[in-house]
C-alpha cells in the first residue's frame, strides 16, 4: 500500500498470504539456485543440503501452485523431473539475491545486536533471551 492510503484488510491478508511462502527459508534456496537454471528433483536436494525429501516436494508444489516453478517431467526409466523458474519465479530472483546479500552483509551487525540484546538483564515486557544458534 502506498502511504496515506487507507488500510484494507483483504489487501493485507493477500499480501499476508504471498509473502509467508515466498518468504520462507527453504522457498528463498529453492529459488536462488533455480536462478541458476533448470534442475532435477536430486540436484536441487544436494545443492540445498539439509532439506528432507519431504520438504523439498512441499516447497516446490507450492512453488509450482504459485505460478513461479515449471516441472516437467521427461519419458525416461526411471522418469526424470527437472523444476525451473517461471518468468514470474525470475522476477523474484532479484528480490530473493537482494534478501541474501543483505543477510550476509549485515549478519556480523545482526549477530553483535543478538550478543548485546541476550547479555542484558531479563525484563518483564520482553521474552527471555534464547540460546544463541551455532
Amino acid at each position: 500500500m502506498e502511504p496515506g492510503n487507507k488500510h484494507v484488510t483483504e489487501d493485507c491478508r493477500a499480501v499476508a498470504e504471498i509473502l509467508a511462502n515466498v518468504g520462507s527459508k527453504w522457498t528463498i534456496l529453492v529459488v536462488s539456485r533455480l536462478g541458476d537454471g533448470p534442475l532435477r528433483f536430486n540436484e536441487l536436494r544436494r545443492i540445498i543440503g539439509g532439506i528432507s525429501q519431504r520438504m523439498l516436494t512441499l516447497t516446490v508444489r507450492e512453488l509450482e501452485r504459485d505460478g513461479l516453478v515449471t516441472r516437467a517431467v521427461f519419458p525416461t526409466i526411471p522418469p526424470r523431473v527437472e523444476y525451473e523458474l517461471t518468468a514470474l519465479g525470475c522476477s523474484l530472483l532479484q528480490t530473493v539475491q537482494a534478501l541474501g546479500d543483505w543477510a550476509r552483509n549485515n549478519r556480523p551487525a545482526v549477530e553483535d545486536a543478538r550478543r548485546r540484546y541476550d547479555g542484558r538483564p531479563a525484563r518483564e515486557d520482553r521474552p527471555a533471551a534464547r540460546a544463541a544458534h551455532p
